[in-house]
């Protein structure tokens, strides 16, 4: 068994999910790096532990119950415990060409299913081993997107948006956070929604404004929060954000 911290990161063999792990694995924790598909997650291991870092891929598909009862076996094997669990996977299907009232009710479920539900039914199989841990640590990604003080608030960010399925889909992850927090407050579990930034990655596209390095901080610093942090927060940067 190692006495190194554990931390799993799904989604984790390009933007935002590498650089995350890349972040955590130099502060001494042992990453595994989730993926779908074992020759992503072992070739983002693979240029991870080129630079030296304690980085592992494991096959994690957040939709398929089956893959995740499997990674979680593996990781009881392997670690014994789960001290950080980052759900960094998600995607975003809405045709920004189409009215939000006109965005079908298949691509709202094919939403849902991996960004609320496949996020819910990880953090469950997973929650035996964050238990175990000292100070476990639960950090779901969302979105400035999932706020819904800004949609209703001319002129803000994201007044106006178009990918509505994917913005619920946020909100409720946003809920979920605030619920999974109120449950465990009398724990050493903490449990926070990070929003990322505007990020150059496939999903934030090329007008985005931040990097990708800068991206992943949030998610690190709610991973590694100390005794004093918050629970139950929607982080960006440090800073609080509206629901």
């Amino acid at each position: 068994m190692s006495t190194k911290k554990i931390a799993l990161i799904t989604g984790a063999n390009k933007g935002i999910g590498l650089e995350t792990a890349r972040q955590l694995a130099k502060q001494g924790i042992t990453v595994l790096a989730g993926a779908r598909d074992e020759k992503k997650a072992n070739a983002a291991a693979a240029e991870l532990s080129k630079e030296g870092l304690d980085v592992h891929g494991i096959v994690i598909d957040v939709s398929d119950a089956d893959s995740i009862k499997k990674a979680a076996a593996r990781i009881e094997r392997d670690y014994g415990q789960l001290d950080v669990l980052v759900n960094n996977a998600g995607i975003m299907l809405d045709d920004r060409e189409k009215e939000p009232s006109e965005q079908s009710l298949d691509l709202w479920r094919k939403t849902f299913e991996t960004n609320l539900f496949g996020l819910i039914a990880t953090t469950q199989a997973l929650l035996p081993l964050l238990r175990k841990s000292a100070a476990g640590r639960i950090v779901n990604l969302s979105s400035i997107l999932g706020s819904i003080h800004f949609h209703a608030t001319p002129g803000s960010p994201i007044y106006g948006s178009k990918t509505p399925a994917y913005d619920v889909s946020k909100s409720a992850v946003n809920a979920w956070t605030v619920i999974l927090a109120g449950e465990w407050k009398d724990t050493p579990i903490k449990v926070n929604a990070a929003h990322p930034g505007w990020v150059k990655t496939d999903m934030g596209g090329e007008g985005a404004q931040m990097e990708i390095e800068d991206g992943a901080k949030t998610s690190v610093a709610l991973a590694t929060l100390g005794p004093d942090g918050p629970s139950g927060g929607y982080i960006h940067m440090g800073e609080m954000l509206p629901w």
